[in-house]
């Protein structure tokens, strides 16, 4: 997939999300959407699914989600009737909490190993298996402060281009189209590789 990155964000920057999902899904052979299920992640995929029903929606599951943020996944599933690839870690939570000690902290040698196992390799591996030519995600820049020096359109160190039609959206727009369209949400939600939400997992700024 070949896309010029400045030319696409600069005809893209003003657009609404739904447009921008539509020149993204209108450019890419082989697409997908990414979730974690955290906060908002029910606005993407509605919006995605919306416009092609069987898009193929990738969830890394690290394994270390809250009960609410299992339930929360089950009721988007059935609700949007998504086409759901989950990916796992290859070595159980169980396991590794062992191994490790539970969960590492930040400043723990062992945190990059850990962050490696529950959500970079399955990432990897979904992708290398799956082979999309396009990501469409949920990030938005006013999440963290690496964030606002990205751009809508990116690309992947292996190539794929990655699209953020949510980019430029703020929490009271999320608010106000997930009571529009009846959707739920999810509040109770942990993400062990960050630990601050103000971290980066990873997933963009290594991959």
């Amino acid at each position: 997939m070949s896309i010029d990155l400045n030319a696409a964000n600069a005809q893209l920057d003003d657009k609404s999300p739904q447009e921008i999902i539509r020149w993204a899904l209108e450019n890419a052979e082989n697409p997908l959407v990414t979730t974690n299920f955290r906060p908002y992640e029910a606005v993407i995929l509605h919006m995605a699914t919306q416009i092609r029903p069987d898009l193929k929606v990738l969830w890394v599951d690290s394994g270390y989600n809250t009960s609410a943020t299992y339930r929360f996944a089950e009721q988007v599933i059935e609700q949007l009737g998504l086409n759901i690839e989950t990916y796992i870690p290859q070595m159980t939570s169980a396991r590794r909490n062992v191994l490790m000690k539970g969960i590492p902290d930040i400043d723990d040698p062992l945190h990059e190993a850990f962050t490696r196992q529950v959500k970079l390799e399955p990432f990897q591996r979904a992708l290398s298996e799956l082979k999309p030519d396009l990501w469409l995600n949920a990030i938005r820049k006013d999440q963290t402060e690496f964030r606002q020096a990205m751009n809508i359109v990116s690309a992947s160190k292996d190539g794929v281009i990655k699209v953020a039609p949510l980019y430029n959206w703020t929490e009271a727009q999320m608010d106000a189209y997930l009571a529009e369209h009846n959707l739920p949400n999810e509040t109770d939600y942990f993400d062990p590789t960050k630990a601050l939400e103000t971290r980066e997992c990873g997933l963009h700024t290594q991959l």
